[in-house]
């Protein structure tokens, strides 16, 4: 599994993308595949931080976005968690595409 450290600015917008390649470096056609991404403070929580929305950009060449808006990153309090992203191709088979820390830095100007 593909490991990404990302930084998150607490109160504004977050978009990342992503680009789905097999291990022979060929796009993964997306079409019909769902996706779902969490963050955590740790392996072992039981609740969610919040959740990541993952946007299909194009199915054909597996390009995805992966967001969260200014009003949920208000909401998680600076600093770091764990986060992992997973797809369920049209067979129904689960796999994580990407897992990392993920660290959000805090705001300074508020709303």
């Amino acid at each position: 599994t593909p490991y990404a450290e990302l930084t998150v600015d607490q109160g504004t917008t977050f978009e990342t993308s992503l680009d789905l390649v097999g291990d022979d470096g060929a796009a993964i056609n997306v079409a019909g595949y769902t996706f779902q991404g969490q963050i955590r403070k740790s392996y072992y929580s039981a609740n969610t931080t919040a959740n990541l929305t993952i946007t299909i950009t194009n199915n054909a060449n597996g390009n995805l976005i992966m967001t969260m808006n200014s009003a949920t990153t208000a909401n998680i309090k600076a600093g770091r968690y764990l986060y992992d992203v997973k797809m369920v191709d049209t067979t129904n088979t689960v796999t994580r595409i990407v897992e990392g820390v993920l660290t959000v830095t805090p705001q300074v100007t508020k709303s």
